[in-house]
């Protein structure tokens, strides 16, 4: 017999990159729709009235719960997340050198412009 090792492939199958968390593959769990509400926790009447305004302004679903206990901490992490979400950023194409110039003088952009 040889002393040469044959490697036959992977021993050990992987995990799916679903399977330990942190990533979500789903997209219809929107966070914040209908089905999906965001969960937040505030410390009084007054904070929740004004947590509830914000959630409608933004269109969102909420269950909002009051902790009036000593020392409880108001979580409202997901709101504020999706509150400061920035938009998408689009950036224009420049003109390639054969297209007309977008100065309106009816010239090629390799003859006026560019």
């Amino acid at each position: 017999m040889s002393d040469k090792f044959f490697f036959k492939g992977r021993q050990d199958a992987r995990q799916h990159h679903t399977a330990y968390g942190g990533f979500q593959t789903n997209a219809s769990q929107k966070s914040g729709s209908r089905k999906y509400p965001l969960t937040l926790v505030v410390t009084s009447e007054a904070r929740k009235q004004e947590v509830e305004a914000q959630v409608a302004g933004a269109k969102l679903h909420a269950s909002i719960s009051v902790d009036t206990r000593e020392g409880a901490v108001e979580s409202i992490n997901e709101l504020t997340a999706i509150l400061n979400k920035g938009g998408t950023v689009t950036t224009v194409k420049p003109p390639s050198r054969n297209d007309l110039c977008n100065c309106g003088s009816g010239l090629k952009f390799k003859k006026c412009c560019g």
